[in-house]
C-alpha cells in the first residue's frame, strides 16, 4: 500500500515517464448496439507494483491540488489517442473526460483545454467535458461561465454523477449541459423507490430535450428496465469493462459505431399519476431545493400538479397535506380575474421562454381548517413543451401578510395625512448622504415641490420656502445631521410670508452608527407661542 506522501512525491516521475494511462469504456445505443462514445478513465501503471486504481491516488492528489495536472494529463492523452485514430482513417467516436472542482475554479481552464486540444488538431466534437453534478451545486454561476465558454468553443458538456444525492431542478434549470450521467449505483440501498426515482429522472430529461446516459450498469434485469421507462444509452461492466488503448482501437477498427447521440424527443403525453409519485416527496430531484418549488403540467387552459415539496406545502397552511395539494384543481382556487392573470403569465413564458412573475388572490379549502383566501405570489419557468402540452417549473410565495400590512399602512397614512391637515403640520423624509428631500403632500401642495427635492436644502431656498436670513442656520442643522445629531429643532419664519414655525429633525442610524435618514416637520407657532 502506498502511502499519501509517497503518492504525491511519485506524481511528477509519473507524470513525466507516462505511468498515468487511460482506460476508454464504450457507451452504447442499447437499441442498436452500436457503440456512441466512451469515457476516458485515469489509471497509474507502476513499473514495480502494477496497475493502481484511482481511488487510492485521486483522492490524495484531490486534496494536495494536484488533480489538476492529472485531468489535463488525461485530457491530453486523449487527444493524442483520437489524433492518432484520425491519422490511422479510423472512423472516432467522441470521448469524455473528467473534470473536478478544482479545475472548474481555474480562470483559465477552458483556455488550457483550447490549447492541448489546437496541438493535436483534434475537431472539437470529438471530445466531450464531465463535470459532477456535486461541483454544479456548490459552485453554480462559475459552472454557468465555464459551460457557456466550453459552448463558445463546441465543447459538448456532460454533467455526471447525476443522482449522487446532491441534485435539484436548480441544475437542471440553470445549468446548460447537454447531457446528464446517471449512475446505477444509487439504487442499491432504496431498491423500492429506485425505479420510481430512476423512471421520474429519465422522463424528466426527455422533457428538457437532454439525452441521459445510464453508467454502472451491470445486470440484464436493470438493462430491460431502463429500455421499459425509455433510457437508450448505457455505459457499464454488462456491455463493457474499461479497456486498455490497445483494446479499444481494436474495437474501433471492428467499426460498429454510431455517428452520435441522438437528443431525445419529447413525450407527447404524460402521466403524472406514474411521474410523479407522491410518496417519493423527499427523494432525488426536489430534496435539496430551497423554496416552495411545484412542477405542473399545462394544456387546454388546465393544470395538473405533478409534483411539489414540502417547503411548497408549508407556504399555503392550512394542515394541508401532499395528497391535498396534489389533487387541488388549481384553476377552482381563483376568480375569474384571476385566473385570467395566472394564464396571461403561463402564456407569456410559453411565448418568451423566460421567467414570469404575477400575483394572484386564492381560495384554499382544507378539511380542518376551513376555508381561506390568500395572495400568492408565482414565478414560472416553462422547461418542457409536446404538441400543446407544456411542463413549468415554479416558485411560489404566499403574501398574503404583506399585502395586509400595505393595507394598513395606506391606512395609517391616510388617518395621518387627515390628521397633519387639521394640525398644520409639515413633514418630509431627508436621506443624508444623497441630500434628497421627499416632501408630504401638504409640502407638494402648498409650497410648490416636487415629490424628489435634490440638493435639499438649496432649492427650498431658491424658491424663498427658506427665507435668506435663515438659509445660513437652516443649512447648520443639516451638517449637524450628517454630523450625527441625533434630535435638533428651533423656530424660524418660513415662507414668502415669514411665517412662525418650529422645525424638528429626527435622525435614523443604521447598526454601525452612521447617520443614515432624517425625519423633519414643521409645526405652525400660533399666535406667537410654540403649540
Amino acid at each position: 500500500m502506498l502511502e499519501k506522501k509517497q503518492i504525491c512525491d511519485l506524481f511528477e516521475q509519473a507524470i513525466q515517464e507516462g505511468q498515468y494511462i487511460a482506460f476508454f469504456q464504450p457507451q452504447y445505443n442499447q437499441s442498436t448496439e452500436m457503440m456512441i462514445g466512451a469515457e476516458a478513465l485515469v489509471r497509474w501503471r507502476h513499473p514495480e507494483l502494477g496497475l493502481i486504481p484511482p481511488s487510492v491516488f485521486i483522492p490524495v492528489l484531490e486534496e494536495n491540488k494536484m488533480i489538476t495536472r492529472l485531468d489535463l494529463y488525461v485530457f491530453e492523452y486523449t487527444c493524442r489517442f483520437i489524433r492518432k485514430c484520425l491519422d490511422e482513417n479510423l472512423h472516432i467516436i467522441p470521448i469524455s473526460t473528467n473534470f473536478s472542482r478544482h479545475d472548474i475554479f481555474i480562470v483559465n481552464f477552458v483556455e488550457q483545454l483550447e490549447e492541448i486540444r489546437k496541438k493535436y488538431d483534434v475537431p472539437v466534437r470529438f471530445l466531450r467535458v464531465e463535470i459532477t453534478e456535486s461541483v454544479a451545486v456548490k459552485g453554480e454561476e462559475n459552472v454557468n461561465n465555464v459551460v457557456a465558454k466550453l459552448h463558445q468553443y463546441g465543447y459538448i458538456v456532460e454533467m455526471d454523477d447525476f443522482g449522487s444525492g446532491y441534485s435539484s431542478l436548480n441544475v437542471l434549470k440553470d445549468v446548460d449541459f447537454d447531457i446528464i450521467k446517471m449512475d446505477m449505483k444509487f439504487l442499491s440501498s432504496q431498491s423500492k423507490r429506485g425505479g420510481i426515482i430512476l423512471s421520474s429522472i429519465v422522463r424528466m430529461a426527455h422533457w428538457l430535450c437532454l439525452p441521459i446516459i445510464a453508467e454502472g450498469v451491470e445486470t440484464t434485469e436493470q438493462l430491460d428496465f431502463l429500455r421499459s421507462i425509455g433510457c437508450e444509452y448505457i455505459q457499464g461492466y454488462l456491455y463493457s469493462k474499461p479497456l486498455p488503448e490497445e483494446q479499444f482501437y481494436e474495437l474501433l477498427q471492428a467499426g460498429k459505431l454510431d455517428k452520435n447521440i441522438k437528443s431525445m424527443q419529447l413525450l407527447d403525453t404524460l402521466d403524472a399519476c406514474d411521474f410523479w409519485n407522491p410518496e417519493s416527496l423527499d427523494t432525488l430531484i426536489f430534496n435539496n431545493y430551497v423554496g416552495a418549488a411545484v412542477i405542473f403540467d399545462y394544456a387546454d387552459g388546465k393544470i395538473s400538479i405533478m409534483r411539489v415539496n414540502q417547503k411548497y406545502i408549508k407556504e399555503y397552511g392550512m394542515n394541508l397535506t401532499e395528497k391535498d395539494v396534489i389533487s387541488f384543481n388549481p384553476m377552482k382556487q381563483l376568480d375569474e380575474a384571476n385566473m385570467k392573470i395566472y394564464t396571461d403569465m403561463l402564456e407569456e413564458a410559453i411565448r418568451t421562454g423566460e421567467e414570469q412573475e404575477c400575483e394572484t388572490w386564492r381560495t384554499i379549502k382544507s378539511p380542518c381548517c376551513g376555508e381561506e383566501r390568500f395572495c400568492i405570489r408565482s414565478n414560472v419557468r416553462m422547461i418542457g413543451k409536446s404538441k400543446g402540452q407544456y411542463l413549468f417549473y415554479g416558485m411560489i410565495r404566499n403574501v398574503t401578510s404583506e399585502k395586509q400590512q400595505i393595507k394598513d399602512y395606506k391606512d395609517v397614512e391616510r388617518r395621518f395625512k387627515a390628521a397633519s391637515e387639521q394640525a398644520n403640520i409639515y413633514f418630509w423624509e431627508y436621506t443624508i448622504a444623497t441630500r434628497e428631500m421627499r416632501p408630504c403632500f401638504r409640502c407638494m401642495r402648498d409650497l410648490g415641490l416636487p415629490a424628489l427635492v435634490r440638493n435639499y436644502p438649496e432649492p427650498a431656498i431658491e424658491m424663498g420656502i427658506i427665507p435668506p436670513e435663515v438659509a445660513d442656520q437652516y443649512r447648520e442643522m443639516h451638517k449637524r445631521l450628517e454630523q450625527g445629531a441625533e434630535s435638533l429643532e428651533a423656530v424660524l419664519p418660513l415662507t414668502v410670508g415669514r411665517v412662525p414655525f418650529h422645525v424638528r429633525y429626527t435622525t435614523e442610524f443604521d447598526a454601525s452608527g452612521v447617520p443614515v435618514k432624517a425625519y423633519g416637520s414643521a409645526t405652525l407657532v400660533v399666535d406667537g407661542a410654540e403649540p
